[in-house]
């Protein structure tokens, strides 16, 4: 089944309202509590998006899976550091997934974004390689800060830290994309001219 486009507030609700959850669980019981309600939050968003579009994107699957993981592992073992190195891992999966692909020449950006881009090689390898430090860096800020301050510093962080700065970051990327972006007509001649050839 064809997968339906949402309304991007739609979107902005499913990645934001699980931290939200997190968040506010923390504040009025302990982490261990917004752990568990984190759990369910992301389930709850998956299975939203699910119902909506008919399709869950893939960092979504592959976030919700380890936080699940990580969660169920910090509530059996009741020990908090696993669902504070959790970010840690995404992000280093996240860049060596991107960085790994380009040293084998291919961009798995619009896989793991979920989204088409019509950019020019030079275009994916550039975005691919920036988005791939950025996850780097993050793995790295995400460690300092948990290793550094306290528990409620770092759910805050993570709630409302980690987003605006995605899309910061996310935004910062618009210049390369527009001066490496493909014009649907040069695709769509492009395809024209294959099927000539091919019916040639």
């Amino acid at each position: 089944m064809d997968k339906k486009q949402p309304h991007p507030l739609f979107k902005l609700a499913t990645e934001l309202g699980p931290l939200l959850v997190f968040f506010v669980a923390n504040a009025k019981f302990h982490l261990f509590v917004a752990t568990g309600a984190f759990m369910v939050a992301i389930v709850a968003a998956m299975i939203a998006s699910y119902v909506v579009t008919r399709h869950v994107p893939l960092m979504a699957l592959v976030t919700g899976i380890i936080v699940i993981v990580f969660g169920t592992l910090t509530l059996v073992l009741h020990d908090e550091t696993f669902i504070k190195v959790k970010p840690t891992i995404i992000y280093a999966l996240f860049a060596a997934v991107l960085g790994g692909g380009l040293l084998f020449g291919r961009s798995f950006i619009a896989i793991l974004f979920d989204q088409v881009f019509n950019l020019t090689p030079q275009g994916w390898r550039l975005l691919t390689l920036r988005w791939a430090l950025f996850f780097a860096g993050m793995a790295v800020l995400n460690e300092i800060i948990w290793r550094t301050q306290s528990t409620d510093f770092w759910v805050a962080f993570k709630a409302f830290g980690v987003i605006p700065l995605t899309m910061l970051f996310a935004i910062a990327q618009m210049p390369l994309t527009k001066r490496y972006h493909l014009e649907p007509a040069s695709l769509e001649a492009s395809e024209a001219s294959e099927g000539d050839i091919g019916r040639g």
